[in-house]
């Protein structure tokens, strides 16, 4: 098991977002593509919370500037979201997903950009109100993360607006990390937040 694996599985309390973080921000330092097969093999088949939160992470690095890359990070939450919600324990992802890769060198200067970000929410996070965090309430976060998701392409046509989004599904995924249910209900709270930037924007 990776440190990535062990820290996403909650092995290393206090600091298992700065691991995990880092263990995908070497990806990007020892190679000039990083896929997402890569990323999925670096934290494991068995993590939801860290393919919630790493997608979310990336849309607000500067990572999520490119254009597509918005879009595309919404449909691999979306894919990870509803295998979440249909029950299953580990998750699969199709091959012509598997592959999409990005820069390595953008891939560690992103990350490491936002390390103190990262370093500061592991100090905060703490097990707390935990029935929201697990099963069956799990489905419920998995159908807010994949509502959240769809409200990200209308929002790319918008400087910054998609990362309101994926602000939500971020704390929706850190919540799992951490079984911090008070992360998790600030997540659905910016959902709704991004449900209303979506509705105004396109009755605008």
């Amino acid at each position: 098991m990776t440190q990535a694996q062990t820290a996403a599985s909650g092995g290393q309390s206090g600091h298992s977002l700065e691991h995990v973080v880092d263990a995908i921000g070497k990806l990007g330092k020892q190679q000039d593509e990083v896929s997402l097969a890569d990323m999925q093999e670096e934290i494991g088949e068995r993590s939801f919370g860290p393919f919630l939160f790493i997608p979310a992470l990336l849309e607000i690095s500067p990572v999520g500037g490119i254009p597509g890359v918005p879009t595309l990070l919404a449909i691999i939450v979306s894919l990870f979201a509803l295998q979440m919600l249909a029950g299953r324990k580990t998750f699969w992802m199709p091959g012509f997903l598997s592959k999409r890769s990005v820069n390595g060198d953008k891939l560690h200067a992103g990350l490491q950009k936002m390390r103190r970000a990262v370093r500061f929410m592991d100090r905060i996070v703490r097990p707390r109100v935990q029935w929201i965090t697990r099963p069956p309430f799990t489905r419920v976060v998995a159908a807010v993360s994949i509502a959240a998701a769809a409200c990200a392409p209308p929002l790319e046509v918008l400087p910054f607006a998609s990362s309101v989004p994926f602000a939500a599904i971020g704390l929706l995924g850190l919540g799992l990390i951490a079984h911090d249910g008070l992360f998790t209900i600030a997540g659905m709270v910016v959902a709704i937040g991004a449900f209303a930037m979506v509705t105004s924007v396109l009755l605008g």
